[in-house]
C-alpha cells in the first residue's frame, strides 16, 4: 500500500467517523441528486472495473449485476467495511483496497472501467487523482465520474461559497470544483457529459489516450 500523507490520514479519520450515519445523512439528496447520476454511470460500466472512493457502496446496487471483476477502494477503513458489507448482501465478490485515490497500489493499464462518484470534491489534488485514474485504465479504457460541482447558477455558487467556508477542514471537501475541465491535462478525452438542473451534479465519461505520454506530469 502506498504511503499516505498526514492530510490523508486525517481525512480518513474524519470519514471513519461519518461512515455509520452517512447514508442517513444523505437520504434526502440521494433520490433527488445522486441516484440519477448513479444510474447513468451504471448503464456504462463494463469489463474489469475499479471504483475509487467507494464510500458506503451506494453505487453497487445499480451496477453490481453487470460486473464480474470488481475492485473497490477508499481512504477510510470504516467506509470500506460498509461497502464490503453491502457487496456481500448483494452477493457480489469484491477486492478491497484501502488507499488514497492519488496513490493506488495497483498495476497500470489494468482496468476497463474506473468509477468515481461524489469523491473528487474531497481529494487534495484533483489533477493528481485524474492522472492516477488514467494510469490504471487500459488504453481506450473508460472513466465514469459524477460529482457535485460549481453550479451554473449565481445563487448556487453563492451557497457553495458559504459551504466551502463552514465545511470542516478535516473533511477536505470542496463545492466549486469541475474535474471535467482537467481531463485533457490528465491524459483523458471527454466522450460524453451531462448535468442536473443548475449543474449541481455533473457526470462524464472519458477515455484514456492511447499514448501514455499524454498522462505524464509535465
Amino acid at each position: 500500500m502506498a504511503a499516505w500523507s498526514t492530510m490523508s490520514v486525517t481525512r480518513a479519520q474524519y470519514w471513519d467517523g461519518q461512515a455509520e450515519n452517512y447514508d442517513r445523512t444523505t437520504a434526502f439528496l440521494e433520490p433527488r441528486l445522486f441516484a440519477p447520476a448513479r444510474r447513468w454511470i451504471a448503464e456504462r460500466v463494463s469489463g474489469r472495473t475499479l471504483e475509487v472512493g467507494v464510500g458506503t457502496g451506494a453505487n453497487l446496487p445499480y451496477y453490481a449485476d453487470r460486473v464480474a471483476d470488481l475492485t473497490i477502494t477508499d481512504v477510510s477503513p470504516a467506509m470500506l467495511r460498509a461497502a464490503s458489507a453491502r457487496a456481500k448482501a448483494l452477493g457480489v465478490p469484491v477486492r478491497l483496497v484501502e488507499a488514497d485515490t492519488a496513490h493506488l497500489d495497483l498495476p497500470g493499464g489494468s482496468f476497463d472501467t474506473v468509477v468515481s462518484t461524489f469523491a473528487m470534491c474531497c481529494v487534495a489534488d484533483e489533477l493528481a487523482v485524474l492522472r492516477e485514474l488514467a494510469r490504471v485504465l487500459r488504453p481506450g479504457g473508460r472513466l465514469l465520474m459524477a460529482d457535485h460541482v460549481e453550479s451554473s447558477a449565481r445563487l448556487g455558487r453563492g451557497v457553495q461559497r458559504v459551504l466551502d467556508g463552514v465545511t470542516p477542514a478535516r473533511a477536505g471537501e470542496h463545492h466549486r470544483r469541475r474535474p471535467l475541465l482537467l481531463l485533457e491535462r490528465a491524459g483523458l478525452t471527454l466522450t460524453e457529459s451531462g448535468a442536473s438542473r443548475w449543474r449541481l451534479v455533473e457526470r462524464l465519461a472519458a477515455t484514456r489516450s492511447p499514448s501514455p505520454a499524454l498522462a505524464e506530469t509535465p
